[in-house]
């Protein structure tokens, strides 16, 4: 909630860096600016039969709290919006330069503008994301988008390699293919579970616990993450064992593994250390890298034999 409103920041192009650049009543003016735009959002909810959560955006008052001003925060969100731009860019540049293979290369082009449109999506419902204050469901639906995007780009890097080499090509057994399908699964469900303690994390720090503290007052939602965390890590291990016996090239099940400790690794970090500010995101970026790397070796299973990798792949 650094930038109260979207696309500017407190209605300017360049954030302001200190709170005397804003109204003394920044709060009433940002909080009756977001509750037009959840007036807007809250009919298409109902049109959904989503009643409930269109009445949470209009008659909790959470949601039209706003926070006090934060250079750094401010900042922080306004970077963020920058490089969602730049990807915004990146992926209009993609999306032209797949039109020519609209005839003879169909998936190519059709996969590049369903991303382009996912793009778009989300950085719309960011703003949603940040007229409702955080709402817990906007943030687990926008985190997810994020990572359907990851999953097309993925895709799409993979088919744009084997239709020019069959040296992309990993060839493997169907059981192989489903662990990885398991494992992609088994991951999904963990980041759901961390949304919901990343959830009782923004609850508690609007109170005066301590953040040396916070672990404590999460209750069952981090218990049941930091449990399920066993399960994602012995399917991986099994998963690679599999790749490292079937394969001359250890570079990926070793990839894997390293993501996959790094992020069990930050998690513990987070409970021990009273969740350093620094590995909630560094926490968030290891897992979703391992999200893209299970899926580019998913795409590029081949499962008419042996796991083996060419030495160019």
């Amino acid at each position: 909630m650094g930038c109260p409103d979207w696309p500017t920041c407190f209605g300017q192009v360049i954030p302001p860096t200190s709170v005397d650049q804003l109204p003394e009543n920044y709060k009433e003016v940002y909080s009756e600016y977001r509750h037009q735009k959840n007036v807007k959002f809250a009919r298409y909810l109902e049109f959904l039969n989503l009643n409930d959560a269109a009445q949470q955006l209009l008659n909790d008052p959470s949601v039209r709290e706003e926070a006090d001003f934060n250079v750094a925060k401010t900042w922080v969100e306004y970077v963020n919006r920058l490089i969602g731009v730049v990807i915004g860019l990146f992926i209009i540049a993609l999306a032209w330069r797949s039109f020519q293979f609209r005839k003879n290369k169909p998936r190519l082009f059709f996969i590049s503008a369903l991303t382009l449109i996912t793009v778009i999506i989300q950085g719309w419902f960011g703003s949603i994301v940040v007229s409702s204050n955080l709402t817990t469901w906007t943030i687990t639906i926008h985190m997810f988008l994020a990572l359907v995007i990851v999953a097309m780009l993925i895709y799409l890097l993979q088919i744009s390699s084997t239709e020019t080499s069959e040296n992309r090509i990993i060839q493997g057994s169907q059981p192989l293919k489903w662990l990885l399908i398991a494992c992609v699964i088994l991951l999904l469900m963990q980041t759901f579970l961390g949304t919901e303690v990343r959830s009782a994390i923004d609850r508690i720090a609007n109170t005066v616990i301590p953040r040396n503290r916070w672990i404590e007052g999460i209750g069952s939602s981090f218990l049941i993450h930091r449990s399920f965390s066993w399960l994602v890590l012995g399917s991986h291990v099994i998963l690679f064992y599999l790749l490292r016996k079937s394969t001359q090239n250890k570079a990926l099940p070793l990839a894997l593994i390293i993501l996959i400790l790094g992020a069990i690794l930050t998690g513990t970090g987070m409970a021990y250390f009273g969740i350093p500010a620094f590995l909630q995101p560094l926490h968030l970026v290891i897992a979703t890298l391992t999200f893209g790397l299970q899926l580019y070796v998913y795409f590029s299973l081949n499962t008419g034999g042996k796991l083996m990798f060419n030495k160019t792949a």
